[in-house]
Parts: C-alpha cells; structure tokens; sequence
C-alpha cells in the first residue's frame, strides 16, 4: 500500500484524519489546548516542544528551524544536546509515537496535544529518560486544562509492555518507504537499513577539519583526482566533495543552480583554504565547452533515501511521485555532463540513496564504457556500479557508477 506522506502527523491511515489543520489552539472538544503553558523559565522540553509544533503543524525543516531556535535560547551545551535528542528523536520516531499514544487515547485531543504525547512517549520508549522524569516534566508544558489527560495517558505507556502490529509502526517509516527498501535490498537488508537510519548520525571529520560523512569522503576519494587534472563537481553545494578533490591538488571548478548554495560551496572553500572556481550554472545545460575536463562528478539531487538519519522529517515529505521527478532531472544532468569529459576521461555519477532507478538502471552514456574496477569494502557491486548501505560501516547509504570516455 503506497501512502502519500504526510509532514504534519504520523504516516499512517489514522494520520490522515487528524492533525491536519495546520492551526494552534483550534475549538475544543474533549481533552484540547491552547498551546504550551509558558514558563518563566525556558527549560529543553519547552525548547523542544515549541519546535516539535513548528515542524508537525507549520511545514518547519528541523534542520533549518532547531540551530536558529537553540541560537535564540538561553539552554547550556547539554540542555542543547537534549533539546536536539528530543526534536531529531520524536520527528524521526513519530510513527512509532504515535502507535505507542494511540492506544490510550479514547477522545481527539488538538493536534497539539498530540505533539506533546508524542513528546513524552519518545523519552520513556526510546530516549531513557526515567518515566517519573519523562511524565512529570512533559506533563508541565501543557494547559492546565489537559494536564489531567496527558498525564494519564503517558503514565499508561509507560507502565504497558508494547505490542508492535508491523514493521512500519515498529521502525516509524511510510509504508511506501519500507516497501521500497524491503523490495530494493530483500528483508533482512533492507529492515537493517532501515533500523540503522533510526540512530543518530555519526561525526566524522577530514584532516583539513572539514566534517563530513564517511560515505562522501569515499565518494570523492573514487573519483580519482589527480594533481593538475582540470575537474568540474557538477552539483557541489556545500562543497564537500570539491574541497576535498581540490585537496588532492586538483583544479576543481565547483558549479550548482542556486545562488545561495553556491555561496555554502565559497564559504567553506574559502575556510578551508583552497582555490576553488565557483559557477552558478545549470547542470542540465552547463556553460562549458566539450571535452575540456578531465573528470566530471555529478553528485545528483536525488531521494536522499540513504541519508534519512540526517533529515529527520524528511521520510514524512517524500512521496514515491518525488522519485520519479528527481529519476528525469538526473538522466537530463548525465546526458548534459558527458560531453564534457575528455577522452579517455572519467564522469562519476553518485547518489546518496539505494534504489536502481535513481542510479544503475540509468543508461550508460553514449560514448562511455562502465568503469567496474572495485573500489575496497565496504563497498558492494550493485548493477553497473557499487552501493554502500547505511549498516555496512555506519555511513549514509550511497551508489557510485563510473565511466569512461572512450577515445
């Protein structure tokens, strides 16, 4: 059953019918509220709860919204750590929340009622928080109206064993989402895959002090820039990868379509210290002439289906309509950047998600050979390239195709 996601409540057929309204404070019927009791105070809960309202009811980006929000606190470093463990946690898990509230829940409260419940049930199933701690101080950012009912209700998920009817409640993903990847990867692969995008990202960081996900470093790495080689990174916001070739003593020219994230590309170049050309241009019709690069990198807008674990609300906005828009954009960037390679040269083409249709079952280019030298584990062959899952070595799952330019 392929569902619509939705980015205002759980993924879910009961999601569908409630929490809709976009609005805060709406006519009360049953256990309702008018939004948060303000404390003087700001505590992370708060943080988090006033957060948590802006992504499930206003449309918010998490990413975009919680940096700007805790710039804005007064919360120390661990109260900030907290406040992001809670607002990444809940968002990602808000299936599984919600699965975990909906038992006890026998009347409709306002959809902000529900933000909160779900707040508190991601601290006692999933966050470790002492139930009297995860009750008790949820309980207090309510409307004293409510108080009664939310404390109710959390006290009984805290006390009753769960029952889970299926891996989409268990996991917290649309059905389509985990079809897909059960579909792409078989069951035990693609369950594992899934699981391992629920935990938080790890960190890691370049010699050159540029943090950076190991799967992207790699992703440069096989490229294969050499000193003096004249290379183009297509679609290079923010700029990891092109820093990274530029690194290797490569002429790197760095181009994206957006002013504003080919500004990301300067900053970080200029931070880093490397001479990195930078292009605001059209990967569909790139202002380069033929043959005049070495090694051309499309790192293509694609579903981001590898990388959910850093876009928490993110498997809540894609829809299966976004892949097929996002398949057509990546076949008219691989048609447009081919000419640009040399012969003899190489075009890399890679993705940070795991299905074939946004990456092997795209047609060679004419012109071009597969390159199928394997790259070291944890690589795996995949079609005409190789894939990289997010259970493999704790990266974001990735493809990488390469070809030759014949001549």
């Amino acid at each position: 059953m392929n569902q619509r996601s939705n980015p205002r409540g759980p993924n879910d057929q009961r999601g569908n019918q409630r929490g809709q309204s976009g609005q805060r404070g709406g006519g009360q019927s049953g256990p309702n509220s008018q939004g948060s009791q303000r404390g003087p105070k700001q505590t992370a809960r708060q943080v988090a709860y006033d957060a948590l309202l802006r992504i499930d009811h206003d449309g918010a980006y998490a990413n975009l919204l919680l940096p700007s929000m805790l710039d804005r606190s007064s919360l120390h470093e661990q109260d900030r750590r907290f406040v992001t463990e809670l607002v990444y946690g809940t968002t990602r898990m808000r299936r599984a929340c919600e699965a975990l509230v909906e038992r006890f829940v026998m009347t409709e409260p306002d959809p902000e009622v529900r933000t909160l419940l779900r707040l508190g049930a991601y601290q006692l199933a999933f966050a470790g928080v002492p139930p009297h701690a995860a009750v008790g101080e949820t309980v207090e950012l309510a409307h004293p109206k409510v108080r009664g009912f939310v404390n109710a209700v959390l006290r009984k998920v805290s006390n009753t064993p769960m029952i889970w009817s299926d891996d989409a409640d268990r996991l917290s993903y649309p059905d389509w989402i985990l079809e897909r990847f059960v579909t792409e990867l078989g069951e035990f692969e693609g369950l594992a895959a899934l699981e391992c995008m629920n935990e938080a990202p790890t960190v890691s960081t370049r010699d050159d002090g540029y943090i950076q996900d190991l799967g992207s470093q790699w992703v440069a790495d096989l490229v294969g820039a050499q000193p003096g080689e004249r290379i183009l990174d297509v679609c290079s916001a923010p700029g990891g990868k092109a820093t990274s070739m530029a690194g290797d003593g490569a002429f790197v020219i760095a181009a994206d379509l957006q002013p504003h994230r080919v500004a990301l590309v300067v900053d970080n170049a200029h931070r880093l210290g490397y001479h990195v050309p930078v292009v605001v241009a059209d990967g569909s019709a790139p202002p380069f002439a033929a043959a005049s690069f070495d090694r051309v990198l499309i790192d293509a807008p694609c579903s981001g289906l590898g990388s959910l674990r850093r876009r928490p609300d993110a498997r809540w906005r894609l829809t299966p309509d976004d892949l097929d828009d996002l398949v057509a954009i990546q076949s008219r960037l691989l048609s447009a950047a081919a000419p640009l390679v040399r012969p003899g040269g190489t075009l890399v083409y890679s993705v940070c998600t795991i299905t074939a249709a946004e990456s092997v079952d795209h047609a060679t280019p004419d012109g071009f050979d597969v390159v199928t030298d394997a790259p070291d584990d944890p690589w795996q062959p995949f079609g005409s390239g190789f894939r990289l899952l997010p259970q493999d070595a704790d990266t974001d799952g990735m493809v990488i195709v390469r070809y030759r330019a014949r001549g």
